[in-house]
């Protein structure tokens, strides 16, 4: 069975990613994906949600 894990990033740089991504990976979860929130106003992401994922045995 797969178990997915999103964190919410409301501080976008490529510290924050790393950080998260590091965090997560170093815990035994797999990167999924990112996916950012940008607006019209700004090329800059406001936020980004990182997920993740990893294989849980079924008991």
């Amino acid at each position: 069975m797969v178990t997915y894990k999103f964190v919410e990033l409301s501080i976008v740089t490529d510290e924050t990613i790393t950080e998260c991504v590091n965090e997560w990976v170093a815990q035994g979860w797999q990167l999924d994906g990112i996916r950012f929130v940008t607006s019209d106003a700004s090329r800059r992401p406001q936020m980004a949600f990182v997920s993740f994922i990893r294989e849980v045995s079924e008991n």
